[in-house]
């Protein structure tokens, strides 16, 4: 992954990046009831809970992580006499299992909301008693923030939309309502406020979980530039055709971008997302060495591909547990001669269970001699949210499962068994036991575990008898998954037999398969498996992602960080820590010293924007250019990679202007003077080769175009598709490469282009010889200003500067008392450019908005890209 402050590239690959091996998993505590016995009239005691604030001296351990999650890893029960709480930990919550992947002296804090309504008046006393037994913050939202927070943005906007469904009709999925919206921001800013209690920003890291906090790193950043933040999504991600109907999409993906590493299940969630940051924010991205990272202003977002896993120490615990044995035997009994297959999935919209009964269905009808011997458990758990859909496919559900049972089953025959209820783990094992097959047919999902869990459960527990059908020496261990193609956990499981869930025929086929496949065949699917599921645990994902966390976050210290921005639009700036504020006084005094000075412009981008379909040069651009061009001191030019017809006729009232036109393989130092070329080169036949290669990718890809100038051929996709234009781009790259190798030309590509010309010609190659010119007329420049949008070309026109003066240049801060002032920087905008000049000409007549001049014999740009730029950029670096 690279990581870029500005032009500084910082390799993030560097060192030992290899995970060490996960320690062995050891089990979850049993439920334990310890704590939290809250008396109604409650002791008021608000010292515990405000103890430890991010404004303290820190007495913490400098290792620490606060997780962040819609939902605290408690269990919470009214006592019996109605005059408290009992709390425990939750055994199934994947942030309290997590904590097995953490170094074991890490402090872990957790933040979150309850399960059960707490009155107000006893919010205090079960803060503090949380906080001191379980390390864990509770956020406490009202009511109707709650309400129009979880019920209704996230389930009805963010839920839907994030798994594919749009909001077509009013009664088709949540329309947008910006009073959800608000709820939603306001709950994300109350558990901001939470974290802020606790938090020691230069020691701690912070992990936020899931969907329903996706705009709190922005609140975190907000109140902590250098904090320690990472982020990890539960759910998919859409395509961007499908997000970029959201009405706040831009919010959210900023806010997402103020974490420092983004986590995915799959590589599909995460190239969609990467796929919304560049067509909405124009953003690219960067992959190096199996790393991957967005550049957004300076700082590096770290983009991290990895699925979460299970839990092996709790549920091989929960295998060998009495109650587990003892409900195998009584399923055991109940379907003994039946071939049990299984579904577990929560009552959504999105889980297919329906297309799975009509699977079913279909089976039984295609093979008659299915009837009586297969069985389908079909285990559905409480529904999470509300609405119309969910009552629909809950009848749906029911509907179906008594059709299929009416036609094919009989008395002491049921196909389909429906079990309606919350399954605690210990009787979902069991039943994962018995199956001969586990089918998951959801339409769209994040990860999905119970795949996972089924494996494990088949595998079995070494204490487990073989009699119970777990493990022994002489049982063979075999299982059978039918997954969706559309669910987090398909990729990780290639010996499934992957599934169309809205295909009902090809599913039937894979129910008889899993059904019909040989007994060695499932064990070698099994055995492959096991191995994976047993070692990408959550204890291994855990781990890999605090690695990642830690490593992006390295330089964070060293790193000078500005935050710019208001409300949700707010983004931290990164400099590298050599920056240093150029004051305009200072630039003032070297320009007037100085003798004799060259002045480099470029023009698209710097003089014009590059978004301007007008490129002609406005009456107060001509104006600005001679009067610097008046003072007998100044050598200015305009270096640019247009033609010399179309750059002679711009800047014909410019009588003491040097021009470079096509990145300067011609240049002349004044209009009335004669071209001259940089590099000699009489026979361009090679553009009857490259013009038909180019003329091919211009017919497939809409919005290029080619520009054919006397030196070289260009082909330009800036108003094409961004990822169809860069594909093609490097396509016509290779291409061309292939054609003209044999010619005397190079082939390079810059931004949104592909060009060919000459060899040796360069805008770097004709600013030497400019100023080489300059020295033997006896007038070398003791001042040296280069203004341009591209940093890679500032850059070679600085070295190339640098290189006629090795002996006598050393840079250093300003430069004003070396023997030459060289100074580089990247212009704001066209019109800051504008503005900044024709306010400073009448005193010094020279622009004098520097950003940075940098080390050992060489100019490095420190800029911000036009087209990202923000009015908080040009205030802030408007000196």
């Amino acid at each position: 992954m690279v990581s870029r402050s500005y032009a500084n590239l910082l390799d993030l690959s560097s060192g030992d990046l290899a995970l060490p091996a996960p320690r062995p998993s050891r089990p979850l505590t049993r439920v334990n009831t310890v704590p939290g016995i809250v008396s109604a009239d409650g002791r008021d005691d608000d010292n515990n809970s405000n103890s430890v604030t991010s404004d303290a001296p820190s007495s913490l351990s400098t290792e620490r992580v606060i997780i962040v999650a819609h939902m605290l890893p408690l269990l919470a029960q009214r006592k019996k006499d109605d005059t408290g709480w009992t709390f425990s930990w939750d055994e199934d919550a994947l942030v309290l299992q997590l904590k097995d992947g953490l170094p074991e002296d890490m402090e872990v804090i957790y933040i979150g909301c309850l399960k059960v309504d707490v009155e107000l008046s006893e919010q205090d006393e079960v803060a503090s008693t949380l906080l001191e037994n379980f390390n864990c913050v509770p956020a406490f939202l009202p009511a109707l923030v709650q309400a129009n927070f979880y019920h209704g943005f996230c389930k009805q906007v963010l839920w839907p939309l994030f798994h594919y469904m749009l909001p077509l009709a009013p009664d088709h999925g949540g329309r947008f309502d910006r009073l959800l919206w608000q709820a939603y921001v306001s709950a994300n800013k109350m558990f901001a406020d939470k974290v802020m209690e606790v938090i020691s920003p230069e020691d701690d890291f912070v992990w936020v979980h899931d969907y329903h906090l996706l705009v709190l790193p922005t609140f975190l950043r907000k109140r902590f530039n250098k904090i320690k933040l990472g982020f990890f999504l539960h759910s998919p991600f859409p395509s961007s055709e499908i997000y970029r109907t959201l009405p706040v999409r831009d919010e959210i993906l900023r806010a997402l971008l103020n974490a420092d590493l983004v986590g995915f299940h799959t590589f599909d969630y995460a190239r969609h997302f990467l796929s919304c940051c560049s067509r909405m924010l124009g953003l690219v991205y960067e992959s190096r060495r199996g790393y991957m990272g967005l550049e957004y202003y300076g700082r590096t977002v770290g983009i991290k591909i990895m699925p979460v896993g299970i839990h092996m120490g709790q549920l091989n615990g929960k295998l060998s547990h009495t109650d587990t044995e003892l409900r195998i035997g009584q399923l055991r009994a109940e379907y003994t001669g039946k071939t049990v297959l299984l579904g577990v999935d929560d009552m959504d919209i999105f889980k297919g269970i329906g297309l799975k009964l009509l699977a079913m269905e279909q089976l039984l009808r295609q093979h008659p001699d299915r009837r009586g011997k297969v069985v389908l458990i079909q285990i559905v758990k409480p529904a999470r949210g509300r609405g119309r859909e969910v009552l629909e496919i809950q009848n749906e559900a029911s509907t179906i499962a008594r059709r299929i049972n009416r036609e094919f089953g009989w008395e002491g025959y049921q196909p389909v068994v429906l079990l309606e209820r919350s399954i605690p783990l210990y009787e979902r094992l069991a039943f994962y036991a018995i199956a001969e097959c586990c089918v998951v047919t959801a339409v769209r999902d994040g990860m999905n575990l119970h795949p996972y869990e089924y494996i494990v459960a088949r595998q079995g527990c070494v204490d487990a008898e073989p009699a119970n059908g777990l493990r022994g020496q002489n049982s063979i261990r075999q299982s059978m998954l039918v997954v969706s193609e559309f669910i987090g956990c398909s990729p990780s499981l290639s010996g499934a037999i992957r599934v169309n869930p809205w295909n009902i025929e090809a599913m039937a086929d894979a129910l008889n398969t899993a059904i019909t496949m040989p007994t060695p065949e499932k064990q070698i699917r099994h055995e492959k498996h096991f191995k994976y599921v047993s070692t990408h645990d959550v204890a291994y994902w855990a781990q890999s992602f605090m690695g990642d966390l830690e490593r992006t976050c390295k330089d964070h210290q060293r790193r000078l960080s500005y935050g710019i921005g208001f409300g949700l639009s707010f983004k931290v700036v990164a400099l590298d820590p050599n920056f240093r504020k150029l004051l305009t006084e200072h630039i003032v005094s070297a320009y007037r010293r100085c003798q004799k000075r060259a002045i480099l412009l470029d023009y698209d981008g710097t003089m014009m924007p590059k978004t301007s379909h007008n490129k002609t040069p406005s009456a107060a651009v001509i104006t600005l250019l001679n009067t610097l061009c008046n003072d007998p001191k100044n050598s200015v030019f305009i270096v640019s990679g247009r033609g010399r017809q179309t750059l002679t006729s711009w800047f014909s009232e410019c009588d003491n202007l040097g021009i470079a036109a096509e990145h300067g393989y011609f240049y002349r130092w004044k209009k009335g003077e004669e071209w001259t070329t940089c590099v000699s080169v009489t026979d361009f036949g090679w553009k009857e080769d490259a013009t038909p290669v180019m003329k091919l990718y211009t017919e497939s890809t809409d919005g290029s175009s080619i520009e054919e100038k006397e030196s070289a051929v260009v082909w330009h996709y800036r108003d094409a598709d961004p990822d169809f234009g860069s594909w093609q781009a490097k396509e016509l790259l290779d291409h061309l490469e292939s054609v003209l190798a044999n010619e005397p030309v190079a082939v390079k590509s810059g931004q949104h282009i592909v060009e060919v010309k000459p060899q040796g010609v360069s805008k770097g190659v004709v600013v030497g010889k400019l100023l080489s010119k300059m020295a033997d007329n006896g007038q070398p420049p003791d001042f040296v200003l280069c203004i341009g949008d591209d940093s890679v070309c500032i850059k070679r026109l600085c070295n190339s500067y640098l290189s006629s003066y090795s002996g006598n240049v050393t840079s250093t801060y300003l430069g004003l008392r070396k023997k030459v002032n060289v100074v580089a920087f990247g212009v704001n905008s066209p019109m800051s450019y504008h503005e900044k000049l024709n306010r400073t000409m009448k005193t010094s007549q020279s622009y004098v908005t520097f950003e940075k001049l940098d080390g050992c014999k060489s100019v490095h740009l420190l800029r911000f890209r036009c087209e990202f730029l923000t009015v908080e950029a040009r205030r802030m670096t408007e000196y």
